[in-house]
């Protein structure tokens, strides 16, 4: 399944279609800005069958896409596939994304960094 997180008139995804069947999230014109918490309500139910088979297509409000990003990730243990837009080749590209993959590295970093800076 591919969630189009927002309909934009006049731009043209089925080259998207190739990654699965399309289901639009919100429709076109809404604005966020003025009903964030409904909009999140709405993902939360749209997106609660959301697993590692299905994309996000990276459309729309960026409140919106915001919003669809985190409850991706909540519903699929940090995990998220996106389909982003490259401007030069006109083609979408899946990008996979896991939240907790290098989790523990980081921290390891991050620790041993702020212990050289406060030792040194």
């Amino acid at each position: 399944m591919v969630y189009v997180i927002q309909e934009q008139t006049g731009k043209n995804i089925l080259s998207a279609k190739k990654f699965g069947d399309f289901k639009i999230l919100l429709p076109p014109g809404l604005q966020v800005t003025f009903s964030a918490g409904q909009v999140a309500n709405k993902l939360y139910t749209d997106l609660s069958n959301f697993n590692d088979a299905d994309y996000l297509l990276l459309i729309g409000d960026p409140i919106a896409i915001g919003i669809a990003m985190g409850v991706a990730f909540q519903w699929n243990n940090g995990k998220v596939k996106v389909l982003k837009w490259d401007k030069q080749e006109h083609v979408y590209y899946p990008i996979e994304i896991n939240l907790y993959e290098f989790k523990n590295v980081h921290k390891e970093s991050f620790t041993t960094q702020m212990e050289g800076d406060l030792n040194g």
